[in-house]
């Protein structure tokens, strides 16, 4: 009876080892289990919010069919949403959208509610520069034109933006100090608002992002773009002048890309960061990206955070010499 009794424990031992054995890889395999939340840290139907309601079909599909939802949380030029994320739990039902400069810029002229130390940017997706655009019946054509009404009348010209230290506000802080001129600045919590704004005759001059103003002139909106933030034209506007040829080095790029509080497990970070690579790199999302005019950049995470370091350094350093407020 005691060997029979020790054969008997030893057996129903020996399963149940199988058995959690088995249930180890299927515990890993069952992610994810729920919808997963993507935050964009701006209002629905900018620049951000297009890409992701876009781009997020694709992950879902190399997630192998999991459902994510959408969550705007704009406000305070982004740090509303992007603390958001910062502050979830790092369980990988959490990611969103994290968008330079303002990701950066905000924790450098503010205390904010999150720092980078406490994000984990998994994949960027659009490298997006900097326009500046106006209604059509506008009298200004370029930027030389701005710079002579701005020299003639100080403070009178209104300029919109997504929020202090956003690209869009760098981007005419750094007008202002080239051309020795005074703007005012009118921020707004996203950029569909800045450029409804723009529309109805609320403020002169929209700064924002290439895309936004292409999707703009496509979609019939009366205006016109003076110029581009980069170092040469783009090939989605070729006849469009970089500010360099206009006499202004203004270079300004807004990256967005997936981003995750940090502290994910590794496996459920592979996941994410394969799914979301492969959902950037599909042919079918890439066919959408170009026919609404967002300029991608696939980036790994490593690249990602290298990139995000030095953007950091490099804001600080601009801080020290033209504070932006």
């Amino acid at each position: 009876m005691a060997g029979g009794r020790a054969a008997f424990l030893l057996g129903t031992a020996l399963a149940a080892l199988v058995l959690c054995t088995a249930a180890g890889p299927m515990a890993q395999a069952a992610y994810p289990e729920k919808p997963i939340t993507m935050i964009v840290a701006y209002g629905a139907g900018g620049s951000t919010d297009v890409t992701a309601r876009m781009l997020a079909p694709y992950i879902e599909r190399y997630l192998g069919g999991a459902r994510i939802v959408i969550l705007n949380r704009p406000g305070a030029g982004g740090e509303i949403g992007f603390a958001a994320i910062a502050d979830a739990v790092p369980d990988g039902y959490t990611i969103g959208f994290i968008n330079t400069p303002n990701l950066i810029t905000i924790p450098i002229e503010r205390q904010a509610r999150y720092g980078l130390d406490r994000l984990d940017p998994l994949v960027n997706i659009v490298d997006d520069p900097g326009v500046m655009t106006v209604s059509a019946d506008s009298p200004f054509r370029s930027v030389a034109d701005v710079v002579a009404n701005a020299k003639a009348n100080p403070r009178v010209l209104t300029v919109g933006s997504t929020g202090i230290g956003s690209d869009d506000h760098l981007a005419m802080l750094l007008l202002e100090r080239q051309a020795g001129v005074h703007l005012t600045h009118v921020p707004f919590p996203g950029s569909a608002e800045n450029y409804r704004a723009m529309l109805g005759r609320h403020i002169q001059i929209c700064d924002q992002n290439l895309g936004e103003g292409l999707r703009g002139i496509a979609g019939g909106d009366p205006v016109r773009m003076l110029g581009v933030m980069s170092r040469s034209r783009w090939d989605m506007a070729p006849d469009l002048p970089t500010f360099r040829e206009q006499g202004y080095a203004i270079d300004m790029v807004s990256m967005r890309g997936i981003g995750a509080p940090k502290g994910l497990p590794p496996e459920i970070r592979r996941t994410l960061i394969e799914a979301v690579t492969k959902a950037a790199m599909d042919p079918e999302f890439q066919a959408k990206a170009r026919e609404t005019f967002q300029p991608l950049r696939i980036v790994g995470p490593d690249a990602f955070a290298a990139e995000l370091k030095q953007l950091d350094g490099e804001f600080r350093s601009l801080w020290t010499e033209m504070p932006w407020k």
